[in-house]
């Protein structure tokens, strides 16, 4: 079980776990889960973490087959500008590797803006906590744990 699995199962969510075997090769992980899941890439989400103006942590939760645009993102949480954080404050902030960041269960909740295009969809899919591990479960749940925002957050 991972903190992001245990999370949907303490708060009650409705959700089901995905795994698949892991190519360490794979040149996108979130492309890879789509791939091996027989998944549209729309649905599958990837999370992003990014540090803001003010060096406070973000999380962007945004298609996989997309590019965040750091402008909407920081529009959206009201900062001036957004650039991805460094590996070392992803992991110790998230307690996640990255390519398994989850954008549940992470060790501290950080102000989180998922891509509206998620509203679309019965359900979504993040990463679980694991690389080869993914959740599927309705993107409204999602923000409601995350006390998150909805918003356009790729680029044109």
């Amino acid at each position: 079980m991972t903190p992001a699995i245990e999370l949907a199962k303490q708060r009650g969510i409705t959700h089901q776990v995905h795994q698949y075997q892991h190519d360490p090769a794979a040149a996108s992980y979130g492309l890879e889960a789509a791939e091996k899941l027989g998944l549209l890439p729309q649905q599958v989400f990837k999370t992003l973490v990014l540090s803001l103006d003010s060096k406070q942590l973000a999380v962007a939760v945004l298609p996989v087959d997309q590019l965040l645009s750091m402008k909407q993102l920081a529009k959206a949480l009201g900062a001036k500008k957004a650039d991805m954080a460094n590996a070392a404050d992803v992991m110790r902030s998230t307690g996640y590797v990255l390519g398994g960041v989850s954008p549940l269960g992470q060790k501290k909740l950080l102000p989180t803006v998922i891509d509206s295009s998620a509203q679309q969809f019965a359900t979504i899919y993040v990463s679980a906590g694991r690389r080869g591990l993914e959740i599927e479960l309705n993107a409204e749940d999602l923000c409601r744990l995350l006390n998150a925002q909805f918003a356009p957050l790729c680029q044109s």
